[in-house]
């Protein structure tokens, strides 16, 4: 029996093959780099189309393919492009990567091989303060006469901790007991693979400012040393429609409406009815929601009707 076949070319992006391999550097030792993908932003428009090769379609009518799906959320022709990143980081940093499931993952063994020997490192200027707003977050930076004193307490541990398990392992120490005692800041190696869909939702959590320092330096530079090469389109398309745009709730909306009649009072009503602002004592003074919608006010550069936050 005859079979007909179209013979196919594997897509490439020349951008992306030119730094195949490439370290970039994240913190004091860590790295990402990319070993392997497939798929382009021609691939996201085929896939939409259900078809194959280039047809009749255009450049600029694949970008207004690719942007109509950002914008509506339709997610799965991001699913067609996958990528692999070897990645080394400290081991704290990746409690919070490897929380985002939708990979598959490879890391490297501290039961088969000796864990490597090199930590994370903080310098005497870098010591954030924890933040009196978000109770995971920091912000500020403490002292650099006081980080002194921590950073070099923090190279005696450090120092410490590997000789006390070079020792365990220089005493046949079993690698999977001898390891129970490195710290966190001891850094690891992975290979991580993920499609495009999935990679975006990581960028767009773990790039915002309020994440911590040490896991958005690497999703800024996947982000914007690897993803906008590789598919130039979605990039723009994300950062317009995801990473920089704004939702707002249904009692944002109320609220906004009154404030686009000229009606303040009617506003800070609803407020008042949300609960997000009150006169009364016995009402909590913070309230998280109406904090973030007062962020989003300011940022479009629009006036908080109530004035001040009642912290």
């Amino acid at each position: 029996m005859n079979h007909e076949f179209e013979s196919l070319q594997r897509k490439q992006v020349k951008a992306l093959d030119e730094i195949l391999g490439k370290l970039f550097k994240v913190l004091d030792d860590g790295f990402v780099r990319v070993i392997e993908y497939m798929g382009s932003d021609s691939s996201i428009a085929q896939a939409a189309r259900v078809s194959y090769g280039k047809g009749t379609s255009q450049v600029h009518e694949d970008r207004g393919l690719i942007r109509y799906l950002m914008r509506h959320k339709h997610t799965s022709p991001f699913e067609m492009c996958e990528i692999m990143f070897h990645v080394r980081i400290p081991m704290d940093s990746w409690r919070q990567w490897i929380r985002h499931r939708t990979a598959n993952v490879n890391e490297y063994s501290t039961r088969y091989s000796i864990a490597i020997d090199a930590c994370q490192t903080t310098n005497h200027e870098q010591w954030r303060m924890q933040s009196t707003k978000n109770r995971q977050g920091s912000e500020e930076f403490l002292d650099p006469k006081a980080g002194e004193e921590l950073s070099r307490k923090e190279a005696e541990i450090q120092e410490k901790a590997r000789a006390v398990y070079n020792e365990r392992i220089e005493k046949g120490i079993a690698r999977e007991q001898a390891r129970k005692d490195l710290p966190l800041s001891t850094y690891t190696e992975a290979y991580w693979k993920i499609d495009l869909h999935n990679l975006l939702h990581f960028l767009e959590l773990r790039m915002q400012h309020n994440t911590q320092l040490e896991i958005r330096s690497y999703a800024q530079t996947i982000g914007q040393e690897v993803v906008s090469r590789w598919c130039p389109i979605t990039w723009e398309a994300f950062m317009d429609y995801w990473f920089n745009a704004v939702t707002f709730t249904a009692n944002e909306l109320n609220i906004i409406r009154e404030m686009a009649s000229g009606n303040s009072e009617k506003a800070i009503q609803l407020a008042e009815e949300f609960g997000w602002v009150s006169q009364r004592a016995d009402r909590p003074k913070r309230n998280y929601e109406r904090e973030e919608f007062e962020e989003k006010l300011r940022n479009a550069g629009i006036p908080i009707p109530w004035g001040n936050s009642n912290e």
